[in-house]
């Protein structure tokens, strides 16, 4: 199945070693550490090899050599994004530029106070969204709905040692409470952000087109924002050289009722950005259900 099991890999140990370089040493410090992190993953992580590779080589068209360069290129990227959200939330933004990309929907949406989803994809770093949005000069406040799977110590222990989050997270659950909550939110003028390219064992899915192949992604953020009559934006915060983050902003169309319209376009909205950071996909598992054990 091409699903998440909902759990990141990494202990609470690598985490302090990497905290320890930031705030002493400073964020490209840690970033040197990342080379022998990733040649761990790139040695030993035969699966989520063979579905990053599969990525690189069948839906990207890259040679088979470049493919496995690229392999390794993603964790030593999908490193430093982690070592950014964590030097971010410690106080260290001063270190940081950005650039934000549709800021003036961001600000119109807020304005006409209708509430607002947000569906975004595990590509870039997201994660950080929080922290550039709040330069934008309207008190706003984030709900992100997601599970709650990820492992507890690390949880914790990033908790310790980082600013409390703005972002309020509304917790899926087999009661439906979560749909209230989400209700609650855009009644009170919030922004409700889904991740919308990760789907679970049980959870209903549709079908659509991502890179020249059909994959599965969950139903539940799709409908959702086709029914509630409230704007719909697609947003990313992709990493740059030098430090820098560039956050898009896309308006999407939405048609009540038509789900599988929505997620069309959303799809090719996620396609044009892995086009341009072809490094930033960090879906590490078989997306398109192509890879036979």
């Amino acid at each position: 199945m091409s699903q998440w099991d909902g759990k990141s890999k990494g202990t609470v140990l690598g985490y302090k070693i990497f905290v320890f370089f930031i705030k002493n040493v400073g964020v490209k410090s840690a970033y040197l550490i990342l080379y022998f992190v990733a040649s761990y993953y790139f040695i030993f992580l035969k699966k989520s090899n063979t579905s990053i590779f599969y990525y690189f080589r069948k839906r990207l068209g890259y040679s088979y050599f470049k493919s496995k360069r690229m392999v390794f290129n993603s964790y030593y990227t999908f490193g430093q994004t982690i070592i950014d959200k964590i030097a971010i939330g410690a106080g260290l933004k001063n270190k940081f530029t950005y650039e934000h990309d549709g800021r003036e929907i961001l600000i119109k949406l807020l304005e006409e106070k209708k509430g607002g989803v947000l569906i975004s994809a595990h590509i870039g770093n997201f994660e950080i969204a929080e922290h550039f949005f709040s330069e934008i000069d309207v008190n706003f406040q984030i709900s992100l709905v997601t599970t709650d799977l990820e492992h507890s110590t690390i949880k914790k222990y990033l908790e310790s040692i980082t600013h409390k989050p703005t972002v309020n997270f509304i917790l899926i659950g087999d009661d439906l409470s979560h749909i209230f909550e989400i209700n609650s939110a855009l009644a009170r003028n919030e922004l409700v952000c889904f991740t919308g390219d990760r789907y679970f064992e049980g959870v209903k899915s549709l079908s659509e087109n991502l890179l020249g192949e059909e994959a599965l992604f969950p139903a539940g953020p799709f409908l959702i924002a086709s029914r509630l009559k409230v704007p719909v934006v697609f947003v990313y915060v992709m990493k740059e050289p030098n430090l820098h983050y560039h956050l898009y902003t896309r308006e999407a169309k939405v048609i009540h009722r038509d789900e599988k319209g929505l997620l069309k376009e959303y799809a090719e909205s996620v396609e044009t950005m892995v086009k341009r950071y072809p490094l930033q996909w960090f879906n590490y598992f078989d997306f398109w259900n192509q890879i036979n054990d």
